[in-house]
């Protein structure tokens, strides 16, 4: 998938609607030109390398990071040191929050998948622009607003579905925001390990390796490598309603 098919889509969650998680638009993309330069002219911008933490769980925020390219994963880790992958976020998204102003610690921690590069923007210079300008202070709560929403969908899975609708859920949402289309099967365009999977639906690495191998011997799906194409969409859709 193109980096450009990317900036119109908000990222990968757990998600019980696909329509909640498809029509984001960038933080910048509201804002008229005056106001994206002033934006972008109080930020700084770096370059992660992957693996590469933005910050980890417990560190003060002071701001927020716009993402131009790459993939930045947010992450939950539980004192057991288990983890949960609360979204993986693309161009076009921001990381950081719910603090956006810089003030008390982070809840999660944010890494780099791959190679990415952010623009930071500081939490004081950001609240003064916010202070100034009604159109930027509207969009920064319409961004926070959003991603409220998906973690809260992401509660409400976690707490109303089981482990197995879980699964198929994602599968269904993967295949249909970033699904391609050929021939008879769907094609999803970025790899995932069976540790990526889990980590998104709250299970773990065996469980999901036992449960893709059970639906490939169907013919539901086909998995090789960290690629995953859909064979038979309607099973796993009639599985999820």
């Amino acid at each position: 998938m193109s980096a450009a098919s990317l900036r119109n889509t908000t990222g990968i969650m757990l998600a019980g609607s696909d329509a909640l998680v498809g029509s984001l638009p960038s933080l910048l993309d509201p804002l008229c030109e005056a106001d994206r330069r002033r934006v972008l002219a109080i930020g700084r911008e770096e370059v992660l390398q992957a693996g590469k933490h933005v910050w980890r769980q417990g560190d003060l925020q002071n701001g927020i990071y716009l993402i131009e390219e790459g993939r930045i994963r947010s992450y939950y880790a539980a004192p057991s040191g288990r983890e949960v992958t609360l979204a993986y976020w693309f161009a076009g998204n921001f990381v950081g929050g719910p603090d956006l102003f810089g003030t008390g610690a982070h809840v999660w921690s944010s890494v780099a998948v791959e190679r990415s590069q952010v623009t930071f923007l500081p939490g004081a210079a950001l609240r003064a622009l916010a202070l100034q300008s009604a159109s930027i202070a509207v969009a920064l709560l319409d961004a926070l607003a959003f991603k409220a929403r998906c973690y809260s969908a992401m509660a409400q899975m976690l707490g109303t579905r089981s482990v197995t609708e879980r699964l198929h859920r994602l599968l269904v949402f993967l295949s249909k925001i970033y699904g391609s289309q050929q021939g008879r099967e769907i094609v999803i365009g970025i790899p995932f390990t069976h540790g990526d999977l889990a980590n998104l639906i709250g299970s773990t690495r065996q469980w999901v390796t036992v449960q893709l191998s059970r639906m490939q011997a169907r013919g539901v799906i086909r998995y090789h490598r960290g690629l995953i194409v859909i064979l038979n969409l309607r099973a796993l859709d009639l599985e999820v309603v």
